[in-house]
């Protein structure tokens, strides 16, 4: 007889799990007591995937897995699985692939996969409703077929899963057959490529939906080509006035579902905030344009305001939905506003914010995005209108926050929060990126090993390649902006276990999961970019540098066979590997590196006047600091002294700042 089940998610900390903890679903996590159950019973497993913030997930939650019927369809028939992607985003990736392989369309959230007892998927899709629409079956419906399928047609099945397997392991590239000698083709092809998708009018790349690449507008803020910078401009400026970035609250959304950046899908992910915020301080560095420096000062605002725990950490998301309605605490009604404001004030908030003319949400509201031009003088009373329009919205019901820490989008947030934290000199934010750091290194580093996720003092899953190469190079900047030994010392702790671990020593690159990683049905390693940059890509950018600054030979080997694996790909299309290619870009040239030495005091100037150019990595260390590498060990000295490498060139020591800055 087989054992009743109950639902299990009670134990959980994924908020989004959680959340489906009282269905009638008898859900399971993903673990090794519900994957025998499945293999003991030869029941085939549905697995479901999605996110807190998911929007699409809630509608098929409520619709679905809070039925008693549907619910009763499932229970019957399979083994329900239910994972959050973010805490999960091994099982995400290989699903989401055999989803697009299986159907040869693309995939999304929620997703629902149906697998055999193995694990291996045999069937999928994303959202399917209660009843038939949208083209797509009933959901209960369709369990019954597909159990029936899994019943009656079993060797097909198991046929096609065989099929489906070989497919996902030529999904990880082969060991180069000889020693590419790389050159800058890529890089020239890749902005020629972002150049044929570049809407000139409204930035960014392609129409609606219109997501923000932050790894590409970063390939492009570096590049050396005019016209491609003003890419990367156009687009942070598009965005900038825009509905995707909130202008009352501050932060950026997760995407725009219009080409002009006007109607975001309301949802705020710390992955987006983390790279935008370093991008804005870029931005702000080539142009002086007063936008991105309000920008910046806002996002960081908000993050520190709304999404920093007590304790450091960074919590990972905001809901779109409030009140069961996407986008309810953002949008605006005329009257409201014009009663909430003196005259003046309403009058200046409906020409900037577009609230005067015809309502852009739901044909009922108003979304606020930069619709009019300002003059110097009135800038004060649109920020005092702004504060009264905040301390309202601050009044109703918030969306749901997903209050777990995640390691890799911390490391995302760290990153951008210390870089401009660097650029406009700002002490609070550099210690809001530290208190970060410090909670992961306290929180998620136990014993050698780091751990993915975080919730109520209870941090598990192992860590995957994205949480330790994001954690290197948010370090290798946070270094920078104030250097403290036990960073520098968990870089090079995080950079051994990258090579111990994930690194594949003989073809080279790095899998996505740890040598001693729960066995899956594929162990990927990719180099594309996704909504977040690809590890392989940042392992390699951030190894380099690391190894540059150390003299450390074998990360800079590994750096270079994890060039060599890809090189293939991004030779023959460039397009979607802008992590890469910036690893590319300094294999081919090194950094500058500057070291400094001397009393703290007198290297204000200097580190103001190095600024934070993105081809250079500047490290001040203040007379006093011990325990150093021998690389970073210079002598102590009453005058600053730096010494400074430029590519493959050393030179001498100098006190003269011109010769370092020119």
């Amino acid at each position: 007889m087989s054992p009743v089940l109950t639902n299990r998610l009670s134990a959980e900390t994924s908020p989004y799990l959680l959340q489906h903890a009282d269905n009638p679903v008898q859900w399971q996590p993903w673990d090794e007591a519900s994957l025998a159950l499945a293999r003991q019973e030869n029941r085939p497993i549905l697995l479901s995937i999605g996110y807190s913030a998911c929007h699409w997930c809630h509608v098929m939650a409520h619709e679905s897995f809070e039925d008693a019927e549907v619910a009763a369809v499932m229970n019957r028939l399979f083994v329900n699985i239910k994972v959050d992607r973010e805490e999960r985003p091994d099982l995400d990736q290989i699903y989401q692939t055999a989803h697009q392989m299986l159907t040869q369309r693309s995939g999304g959230w929620p997703l629902t996969m149906f697998l055999a007892p193995d694990g291996t998927p045999f069937f999928g899709g994303t959202y399917f409703p209660r009843q038939p629409r949208y083209g797509l079956p009933g959901f209960a419906d369709l369990c019954e077929r597909v159990a029936e399928a899994f019943r009656d047609r079993r060797s097909d099945i198991e046929t096609q899963n065989a099929e489906l397997r070989l497919a996902l392991a030529g999904t990880v590239p082969e060991a180069p057959a000889t020693t590419a000698g790389f050159d800058p083709a890529p890089l020239v092809a890749a902005g020629e490529s972002l150049s044929r998708s570049f809407d000139h009018r409204n930035g960014g790349f392609g129409g609606a939906p219109k997501f923000p690449h932050p790894t590409d507008l970063a390939f492009l803020l570096r590049r050396s080509d005019a016209g491609l910078r003003q890419m990367a401009l156009t687009t942070l400026t598009r965005m900038s006035e825009g509905g995707i970035y909130d202008q009352i609250g501050g932060g950026f959304c997760r995407y725009s579902v219009d080409e002009r950046w006007e109607i975001p899908h309301f949802e705020k992910m710390l992955y987006d905030n983390g790279p935008l915020l370093g991008l804005s301080a870029d931005a702000w560095t080539q142009t002086g344009d007063s936008l991105y420096a309000r920008v910046a000062e806002e996002t960081a605002s908000w993050v520190m305001r709304e999404m920093q725990a007590a304790d450091g950490g960074y919590y990972s998301s905001l809901d779109a939905d409030s009140e069961g309605e996407e986008g309810k605490y953002y949008v605006w009604d005329r009257r409201e506003v014009e009663s909430l404001l003196t005259a003046q004030e309403s009058a200046l908030a409906l020409r900037r914010w577009g609230f005067g003319g015809p309502p852009n949400f739901e044909n009922r509201h108003w979304h606020a995005r930069i619709a009019g031009e300002l003059s110097a003088e009135e800038f004060p009373l649109l920020e005092a209108a702004r504060q009264k329009l905040f301390a309202t919205r601050e009044k109703r019901i918030r969306p749901g926050r997903d209050d777990k820490v995640l390691t890799s989008w911390n490391a995302l947030m760290i990153e951008g929060m210390a870089h401009a934290a660097r650029v406009f000199e700002r002490n609070d934010w550099l210690r809001s990126a530290q208190r970060a750091m410090d909670f992961v290194r306290r929180t998620m580093w136990q014993d050698g090993r780091l751990l993915a996720t975080a919730k109520d003092g209870r941090a598990h899953l192992d860590a995957y390649l994205d949480d330790h190469a994001f954690l290197l190079a948010a370090l290798l900047e946070l270094m920078q902006a104030e250097f403290r030994n036990q960073d520098l010392a968990f870089a090079i702790e995080l950079a051994e276990t990258l090579l111990a671990r994930f690194e594949d020593r003989e073809a080279g690159g790095f899998f996505f999961t740890a040598d001693t990683h729960e066995v899956l049905i594929h162990r990927p390693k990719s180099g594309h970019d996704n909504a977040t940059p690809a590890g392989n890509g940042i392992a390699a950018f951030a190894l380099q540098r690391l190894g540059h600054l150390l003299g450390e030979g074998r990360y800079l080997t590994a750096a270079e066979k994890t060039l060599q694996l890809f090189w293939p790909q991004i030779s023959r299309s460039p397009a979607g590997f802008g992590s890469l290619l910036l690893a590319l870009e300094e294999a081919l040239t090194p950094p500058d590196i500057v070291i400094l030495r001397g009393p703290a005091d007198r290297m204000v100037e200097w580190r103001r006047s190095l600024g934070a150019a993105p081809r250079r990595l500047v490290l001040a260390l203040p007379n006093g600091i011990t325990g150093l590498p021998a690389a970073l060990a210079k002598p102590e000295s009453d005058h600053v002294n730096a010494w400074v490498c430029r590519g493959v060139t050393c030179l001498a020591p100098t006190a003269n700042l011109d010769e370092v800055v020119n």
